[in-house]
């Protein structure tokens, strides 16, 4: 699929409403673009399913996000906030009903008819993030950034620290709420008009007017349809990607009323979705659950039809374009270094090997591009850019490197910082975009420009931090390792190192432990590690859908059937008489604590070693301190924490009354926690 004709694709999805095949796709492009179509319909097919960019009916037909959002209607619930001041903030609240391309103040609202006019409203950045959090809770600033000019400039003056104030458009409401007689637990019932180019209705609701039956109907839906998006597409290419196809797997009735405002739902209304870390980025999932690490290269931004040159590259882990490689070429053009073994270096490090014949092939490539570049490039010209697109690829390069001696490595990688490959992976995928942007001939405005250079700023803050934390755990990971070569001694035990990490917070233990323990010490143990007083119910879950090993029946006698509904068929309770010896031989190396109703601990077994006898278990590493056990679940932990430094006078003394007058979210002592572990030997 040729460049011109993936635009007419996009075009033909933007305005098609009604369910289509790809010969509609074909038959619009050739009334637009006369080049050939031998292969189009597979490449359409491809394309979608590679990018998730339209809702399959059948085998070979598809409803755009245009036919399927188009005349549905959503509801918007007012903040005390809005309704104090007679605004309302468009935000994240018309996702997935508008075209994902435009900003909220391009859309136009209608009351009566009658277009609602936009005013202006000045305030703390902090103030308005809440608007912004379902695109993300890391691109909220750039949202609020983007409103106007003046937001931008003022961000980009300092973009370590937020502005003290900046201004968004909001659309003014004081005559609609007076004239409707608005209150609050009233809601609107928007519904889309146009979802191309971003146009509703208003429509007041009487906050009596929808039964809690009928609105508990479409929250089981909702749930539904995001759990059923998370099965199939994971953590998805970003939040509206999930929420769009949460939609379409709630089916009709997720997209009906009565309904929640979706952020109502999502934080509020659900106790089994939550926003999780998903490297840099949030995304929506299970609640208490960690999204996985991936030791592969996010692969979702390449297209289908790949060329030669991306193909080739792109079966080496380096899922890049063309034009990214043009802007190595730029690059080599700024530095006034044309040579062509040097230049291939820099886009497959030398721990990438590459076939004689695809190493001729790129150099090829690469002469023939660098002549074509050559021809209208100008050094002179190039200043403004050329510095940016230096420290942009030599970041890329770093990162392709890293990531390619971390693959080839033996190291277990649930030594390595969570999400370690999904980071790194997205800050290949962002600067990759920037080498792109700046394979151009003339610059961007200097605005466009300022933002770039502050966004590779901090691409490579984030992974000099995170080659830190690598080399870190390297290091401890072959520490722990020369242990297991040490000859035993007559006081030592065979022992164990878990990693303990409570599940949608950034709080994890490391411990040593002998393989004698059962499970039913290992939760007094787990206990004393968070500070807990063991009120609640426990249990231990793993998944037996693990290959059978000789060992198999010394298990079978341990695992009892799990009659939850909720859980998985694979996922057994195990019996607390369990000991931890056993899950290896078993070949088990991760477990599920479930606290409660509203806590789920991941518990990960790393390397075996030998443990003296006079201190048989202790905490060798940790991070961050334990929610009160009496916190109701993860999603509210994180909320409080917020509240902790963003929330009003009234909020910040709610999070105190539930986490404790001194409680500090990065505290933790592992001599004091290794003083109460001592109470077990």
């Amino acid at each position: 699929m040729t460049i011109t004709q993936e635009d007419a694709f996009y075009d033909f999805l933007e305005n098609r409403i009604e369910p289509f095949t790809p010969e509609d796709v074909i038959a619009h492009i050739r009334k637009h673009h006369h080049q050939k179509t031998g292969r189009l319909a597979i490449e359409i097919t491809s394309l979608i399913t590679a990018r998730n960019i339209a809702f399959r009916l059948d085998s070979n037909k598809w409803l755009s996000r245009r036919g399927c959002f188009e005349s549905a209607p959503f509801v918007i619930n007012p903040t005390r906030l809005e309704l104090l001041n007679g605004i309302l903030i468009p935000g994240h609240r018309c996702i997935p009903f508008a075209n994902p391309m435009l900003l909220p103040h391009n859309y136009t609202f209608f009351w009566k008819k009658d277009p609602v006019k936009f005013t202006a409203m000045e305030g703390s950045p902090e103030e308005f993030y809440p608007y912004y959090s379902i695109f993300g809770e890391e691109y909220a600033p750039q949202y609020v950034a983007r409103d106007n000019p003046e937001n931008e400039e003022a961000f980009n003056y300092d973009p370590y620290e937020d502005p003290p104030e900046v201004s968004i458009q909001t659309l003014d409401m004081r005559n609609i709420y007076r004239e409707s007689g608005f209150v609050p637990g009233d809601r609107f019932l928007v519904t889309t008009v146009d979802w191309k180019e971003g146009r509703f209705t208003l429509e007041r609701v009487a906050k009596q007017e929808w039964s809690q039956a009928e609105l508990e109907e479409w929250r089981r839906a909702a749930e539904t349809g995001f759990h059923t998006a998370f099965k199939l597409f994971g953590p998805g290419g970003s939040t509206e990607e999930q929420i769009a196809f949460a939609y379409w797997y709630g089916g009709t009735r997720m997209r009906a009323v009565p309904a929640y405002a979706l952020e109502d739902f999502l934080y509020e209304k659900t106790d089994v979705i939550e926003t999780a870390a998903y490297g840099i980025e949030t995304r929506f999932w299970y609640a208490g659950k960690e999204i996985p690490d991936r030791r592969d290269m996010e692969k979702s931004q390449i297209m289908p039809d790949q060329t030669m040159i991306e193909e080739i590259l792109f079966k080496k882990e380096i899922p890049i374009s063309e034009y990214a490689v043009n802007g190595y070429i730029r690059d080599a053009l700024f530095r006034n270094d044309l040579d062509v073994p040097r230049l291939i270096e820099r886009i497959v490090p030398p721990s990438i090997e590459l076939a004689e014949q695809e190493w001729g092939f790129l150099a090829a490539y690469i002469i023939e591009a660098l002549n074509e570049i050559q021809d209208t490039y100008v050094y002179f010209s190039d200043q403004r850019m050329g510095p940016i697109r230096q420290r942009v690829s030599e970041l890329h390069t770093a990162v392709i490197d890293l990531i390619a001696r971390l693959q080839k490595g033996d190291i277990d990688s649930s030594w390595l910082p969570r999400h370690t490959f999904i980071i790194l992976s997205q800050i290949q995928t962002h600067a990759a975009n920037v080498l792109e942007d700046l394979d151009a001939d003339d610059a961007p405005p200097d605005g466009e420009l300022e933002t770039l250079d502050n966004s590779v700023d901090s691409m490579i803050e984030t992974y000099e931090d995170m080659k830190a934390m690598i080399d870190e755990a390297l290091n401890t990971y072959r520490l722990n390792n020369l242990s297991l070569v040490k000859p035993r001694s007559e006081t030592s035990l065979p022992g164990r190192i878990l990693q303990i990490s409570i599940g949608g917070a950034d709080v994890w233990r490391r411990i040593v432990i002998p393989e004698t323990v059962v499970l039913e010490d290992l939760h007094r143990i787990i206990q004393t590690l968070f500070g807990w007083k063991g009120t609640a119910q426990f249990r231990f879950l793993a998944d037996t859908a693990i290959p059978k090993s000789k060992h198999e029946g010394v298990i079978t006698k341990f695992i009892i059937k799990n009659k939850s509904p909720s859980k998985p068929d694979s996922a057994k309770e195990l019996s607390l008489h369990l000991p931890i010896a056993d899950l290896g031989l078993q070949g088990i190396i991760e477990i599920s604590y479930e606290y409660g109703t509203k806590w789920t601990i991941k518990l990960i077994m790393l390397a075996r070693l030998d443990l003296d006898e006079k201190e048989p278990i202790r905490c060798v590493a940790g991070e961050g301190a334990a929610p009160p056990e009496s916190v109701d679940g993860p999603v509210r932990f994180r909320k409080y924490l917020g509240l902790l430094e963003n929330g009003t006078l009234l909020e910040r003394q709610q999070a105190v009354a539930e986490l404790g007058d001194a409680f500090d979210a990065d505290a933790f002592d592992i001599d004091a926690c290794n003083r109460e572990l001592k109470k077990f030997y």
